[in-house]
């Protein structure tokens, strides 16, 4: 693995990264990422625009458009679309969030997800490692807010639930944070059944 394919991270910095096919990427993706900088006290924002995902049947559109419809949906200072798993060579989350503490030894990661994926986080692959990896910041989003914190992770880890968003990603793991924000209901199933991302 040669540093130069992956963004630049100074020691200490604090880092959230947030996953998926983003197919497409749209502002539901934008707000819950403003949203975290904030309210997670972040210094960056890394989108993990992934090559596919196991979970889903049908494979996303190239990686190269959604890449580049990323780039149109989020532009921000402080935020970098990345497509890190192809230079890793990495699938799964929990083999990506490893390599990453492994070659940024010196930052502290946070992974960030929307409540809906909280609710479906005990069927990840290896998702206890992902855990006790790194602290997690759940973001509610439309619909799923009460499942979320009855799901199967919620259950096994609520003694590691933080409270104040604020000192979660200098938190040690494991350890997560529940937050709500203001709602946004875009979709990126809705945008492709729509006929909007063909």
């Amino acid at each position: 693995m040669m540093r130069y394919e992956l963004p630049y991270a100074g020691s200490g910095q604090r880092i959230g990264l947030l996953g998926g096919s983003f197919d497409p990427a749209h502002g539901g993706h934008a707000h819950i990422t403003r949203e975290a900088l904030k309210r997670f006290d972040l210094d960056q924002v890394w989108w993990l625009v992934s090559p596919g995902n196991p979970l889903k049947k049908d494979g996303p559109a190239p990686l190269e458009r959604r890449m580049h419809q990323a780039k149109l949906v989020m532009d921000h200072p402080n935020v970098v679309i990345t497509d890190i798993e192809t230079h890793l060579g990495t699938t799964f989350t929990a083999d990506t969030l490893a390599a990453l503490v492994a070659n940024y030894p010196r930052v502290r990661f946070t992974w960030l997800m929307g409540a809906d994926n909280l609710h479906q986080f005990h069927k990840w692959d290896r998702w206890r490692q992902i855990q006790k990896l790194m602290p997690v910041g759940i973001l509610a989003r439309p619909g799923d807010r009460i499942d979320a914190r009855t799901s199967v992770a919620a259950r096994i880890f609520w003694g590691s639930r933080v409270k104040s968003s604020h000192v979660l990603s200098r938190a040690q793991a494991p350890a997560w944070c529940f937050i709500n924000v203001p709602m946004r209901d875009d979709s990126s199933s809705a945008i492709r059944a729509a006929g909007q991302w063909v």
